[in-house]
């Protein structure tokens, strides 16, 4: 039983941590909606019966003196990847991003904040060889997990809502 509280204290010690660490990072105002997301995250794609499994793994970090955030991802271990740079534009005043890929396509987009912890992107992708031209997603920071909604406009037509359910994790992003 001590090896049972051993382990839920050190979870509740590594996570308070955590939180006070993630409490004193300086980013630039216009992108506090993210410091919540900032570290590593998981998610297990919801997949078809008898279909492999998927797994993001994803990592926000501070970059550039606190004036945007990194964010790198790489599925099933490398298989597919990207990563990008959110930045405050002062010109066009929004909160604005690249995404480069593996897969050799690229993404420019803005977002709006919902509220402290809830944002919407809006990406135009230039380069996709599935058709994929457009891209619409909201993320939701809510009890230490972050749940992402996604479209895309593919060959003219937006598919339906795909949702994925972030948790902390330990794992690595891997590029083959």
């Amino acid at each position: 039983m001590s090896y049972l509280k051993t382990i839920l204290l050190t979870l509740c010690l590594t996570s308070s941590g955590f939180a006070l660490a993630n409490d004193s990072i300086e980013i630039a105002k216009e992108l506090a909606v993210f410091k919540p997301y900032l570290g590593t995250w998981q998610a297990d794609f919801k997949v078809e019966p008898g279909k492999p499994p998927i797994q993001d793994v994803s990592v926000w970090e501070r970059a550039l003196n606190g004036k945007a955030i990194r964010t790198s991802h790489s599925i099933n271990e490398g298989v597919y990847g990207g990563e990008s740079m959110i930045f405050w534009d002062s010109k066009e005043q929004s909160i604005v991003f690249y995404y480069f890929t593996t897969a050799g396509f690229y993404t420019k987009g803005t977002m709006n904040v919902l509220s402290p912890t809830k944002f919407v992107a809006y990406e135009t992708v230039t380069g996709s060889k599935e058709g994929i031209t457009k891209v619409r997603s909201t993320s939701e920071y809510k009890d230490d997990k972050f749940i992402v909604l996604t479209s895309y406009l593919k060959k003219g037509e937006w598919t339906k809502p795909e949702e994925r359910i972030y948790i902390r994790s330990e794992k690595e992003v891997k590029f083959k």
